[in-house]
């Protein structure tokens, strides 16, 4: 009875195996570059170009105070021994207030473009999961993987491409 009872236990995982591993062969799934996707929509590269024309014109002031500090240094050099003592100090400190405003604008410039480019891509990424869900509904699929969670899938599988045209579709850039 005992040993009856082993081989009925047995066969019965072996059932429960079966039957999970056909569960598992018989789900949709689907694989996506959720960051390519959200990168290549038209909103995020609308976005992107207005991102670069509101903080160009502080880039421009970088790029002046840049040419202003290289100004003074090659001035340093080229009147070296030829300065007083006074006017080479005045030169320097010049020169190193020059830098300190350059590495604050540039410090200032890269927090405010983050923080805006942050808000941006957080908010297309919620919205590009909203139409993920939406395609993988109407597409029938059970699963929708992130491409870098995967060691290999067929390109047949790449949602991609059609969520980006689904997003872009469903979030015109405006």
């Amino acid at each position: 009875m005992d040993r009856s009872f082993r081989v009925r236990l047995a066969m019965l995982a072996a059932a429960a195996i079966l039957t999970s591993a056909t569960a598992v062969a018989q789900a949709k799934i689907a694989v996506i570059n959720l960051q390519r996707a959200v990168l290549e929509t038209a909103e995020i590269k609308k976005a992107q170009a207005a991102l670069e024309a509101k903080y160009k014109p502080r880039q421009d002031e970088m790029e002046k105070l840049q040419k202003e500090i290289q100004g003074i240094q090659q001035q340093l050099q080229t009147l070296q021994g030829k300065l007083t003592q006074q006017a080479e100090q005045d030169l320097i400190a010049q020169g190193q207030r020059r830098q300190r405003e350059l590495q604050r604008l540039s410090e200032d410039l890269q927090h405010d473009v983050d923080e805006e480019r942050n808000e941006i891509l957080t908010r297309s990424g919620q919205r590009m999961q909203e139409v993920v869900r939406k395609l993988a509904e109407a597409k029938g699929l059970d699963v929708v993987v992130e491409s870098s969670n995967t060691v290999f899938f067929k390109p047949a599988l790449d949602l991609t491409g059609e969520a980006t045209a689904a997003y872009d579709q469903a979030h015109p850039a405006k």
